[in-house]
């Protein structure tokens, strides 16, 4: 499923956001290093869970493509070369060829089943903004 900007989705699962953030300066008459010292930082943890079925609106999806391998890489370039040169080629070197890209085959069609590692942006009617949360959490109503 592809998700897209301005999509109504719902969160399909509960999720549980824990970590921590470090808040405002304390003000220098409360401390004694001072208010710019990072010593006089607030350090706060916490969670939050956001129920299934949360509502929203999709924001901006983003796509990203996993880096190629070597071979992939390879094959690419060995396969360009074939068609732009391989009429000019000599017999016994374009048979080298075809067979370096046959042993690459496998690799290719590896990468070819691969997808694309899909992000959302989500804005929940609640208010809560959800950045780079991947797209399989989310279900279109």
């Amino acid at each position: 499923m592809t998700l897209n900007e301005g999509r109504r989705v719902r969160l399909a699962a509960e999720l549980t956001l824990t970590g921590g953030l470090t808040g405002p300066p304390v003000p220098a008459q409360e401390t004694e290093a001072g208010a710019d010292s990072p010593a006089s930082a607030v350090a706060v943890t916490g969670s939050l869970a956001l129920a299934a079925g949360a509502e929203g609106t999709v924001e901006r999806v983003d796509s990203y493509a996993d880096e190629q391998s070597h071979e992939v890489r390879e094959y690419v370039r060995l396969t360009s070369l074939r068609d732009d040169f391989g009429h000019q080629m000599p017999p016994g070197s374009r048979g080298q060829l075809d067979e370096q890209i046959a042993s690459l085959e496998p690799a290719w069609q590896a990468h070819l089943g691969q997808r694309d590692r899909v992000t959302v942006r989500v804005r929940l009617d609640s208010g809560f903004v959800l950045d780079g949360v991947p797209e399989h959490l989310f279900t279109t109503f």
